[in-house]
């Protein structure tokens, strides 16, 4: 069985911060380093969009412009985990934040959601005012 399990939503106030964490698991995800991972997220009405993405052993990273300083995607490949370090948080963060992997073949990432093959089933982040 394929899992990749969301954890670390919550509600938080605006400039508030939360830490989300994806964690793999079942044969496929035996070897986590050979997988780019990225963090997407939907808010209601509106489509999924990427936030972050790094490479397989977390030397490359990039962010959507909307959360470039806000935010820091890291990994430990040990653990099996991503992350997703969120800061200074706006109600326009609000959404269900889902992480993916795909597995990558070179040290790149993948910034569409159609690169990815796995996703977690999402967790909910509501910032109020």
């Amino acid at each position: 069985q394929v899992r990749l399990v969301e954890s670390g939503g919550g509600l938080v106030q605006a400039g508030g911060s939360l830490t989300l964490s994806c964690a793999g698991s079942g044969s496929t995800f035996s070897d986590f380093s050979v997988y780019a991972m990225g963090w997407f997220r939907q808010a209601p009405g509106k489509e999924r969009e990427f936030v972050a993405a790094v490479s397989r052993i977390g030397t490359n990273t990039y962010y959507a412009d909307s959360v470039k300083g806000r935010c820091t995607i890291s990994r430990d490949n040990a653990k099996k985990t991503v992350y997703l370090q969120m800061s200074s948080l706006k109600p326009e963060d609000t959404a269900v934040y889902y992480c993916a992997a795909e597995r990558a073949y070179s040290n790149s990432y993948f910034t569409s959601s159609n690169a990815y093959t796995y996703w977690g089933q999402g967790t909910q982040v509501t910032v109020s005012s």
